[in-house]
């Protein structure tokens, strides 16, 4: 019988003392025989570093790394792929749950496409629910778990400017937390860019999409992310980093003429979270005048979604 390859479960951590247990329980528990976790502890300075060692105990499976500064999520996890044993990565948020039975079924997932398709550039994505401080439960879908998968420059011009077809699902997008891949994937890819201090995940998936990467996923709701606020989670730092994105990715934008457009786009998702009505209408107004077709079909395929979503976690 073909032994069960090595697969590391990386754990970024940054003042988590409240969910560190929940998550490293997770890894810990998962039915995977020939598993090894791999926690960077990114310079935490609450008490998240106790309740670790008292957890990792005579666990011979586990290793932990302690940032000497805090570097960020996409350079702890960057981390992580250096330091990886693993034939495969898979990621687990510091603050969120995965049934016992994800990496099984992601493994199952990537190995039965590899063999279809004969292809190794490959991204798994999980299924799961987020659960708001109110009660409120949302479910979310993993990438193409109805279908066999989306490839190429199609998620590209997803994650970049929400252009959709019908052909495909685009489920959730590409939350590093529900990620599984081969380690060789992200030296083929490129790591996590550190200048992007959030959205590191949505960047590596668009070089993945020009690279012709396949994204896959799976069905099974496995992780039950808790949705948690802090300094390193603003608004303002969501608006500093999809701008680095945008300008990234200048030149495609702008071939597909839509790099203005772009940044008045992530502007008014800005203001509109921030509560800043008058201003939201504004850029709302500039994103008519520049292009009406798109703005309408982006405010009815995902502003008034968003809107309706904000109206549930707030009650």
């Amino acid at each position: 019988m073909k032994k069960e390859p090595l697969i590391t479960i990386g754990i970024t951590c940054f003042n988590a003392r409240l969910t560190i247990k929940r998550a490293l329980l997770s890894a810990i528990n998962q039915t995977w025989i020939n598993k090894e976790i791999l926690i960077v502890n990114d310079f935490s300075d609450d008490d998240s570093i106790e309740i670790i060692n008292n957890l990792i105990i005579n666990q011979k499976n586990i290793r932990l790394i302690n940032n000497k500064k805090n570097l960020g999520c996409a350079n702890s996890r960057n981390i992580v792929i250096e330091n990886a044993r693993g034939e495969f990565i898979a990621f687990f948020d510091d603050d969120d749950f995965s049934r016992n039975d994800r990496l099984f079924l992601q493994y199952e997932k990537i190995v039965s496409y590899e063999e279809i398709f004969k292809n190794k550039l490959i991204a798994c994505y999980a299924s799961g629910k987020r659960i708001y401080p109110n009660g409120y439960i949302k479910d979310f879908d993993s990438v193409a778990y109805n279908n066999s998968s989306i490839v190429g420059e199609i998620m590209s011009d997803f994650l970049l400017f929400n252009k959709k077809s019908n052909n495909y699902f685009y489920g959730n997008g590409t939350p590093t937390c529900s990620l599984m891949a081969r380690k060789d994937l992200f030296y083929k890819v490129g790591f996590f860019d550190n200048n992007l201090s959030r959205q590191e995940d949505i960047d590596f998936a668009i070089r993945l999409g020009f690279k012709g990467g396949h994204f896959i996923g799976i069905s099974d709701r496995v992780i039950s992310q808790y949705y948690t606020e802090g300094n390193d989670k603003t608004q303002l730092k969501e608006l500093h980093n999809t701008l680095l994105i945008i300008n990234k990715n200048a030149k495609y934008l702008k071939k597909k003429k839509l790099y203005k457009y772009m940044i008045l786009w992530s502007k008014l998702k800005y203001f509109y979270l921030n509560k800043q009505l008058a201003k939201s209408i504004q850029f709302f107004i500039l994103l008519l005048i520049c292009n009406p077709f798109k703005t309408i079909l982006n405010f009815f395929s995902s502003g008034l979604k968003r809107i309706i979503h904000d109206i549930k976690i707030s009650e």
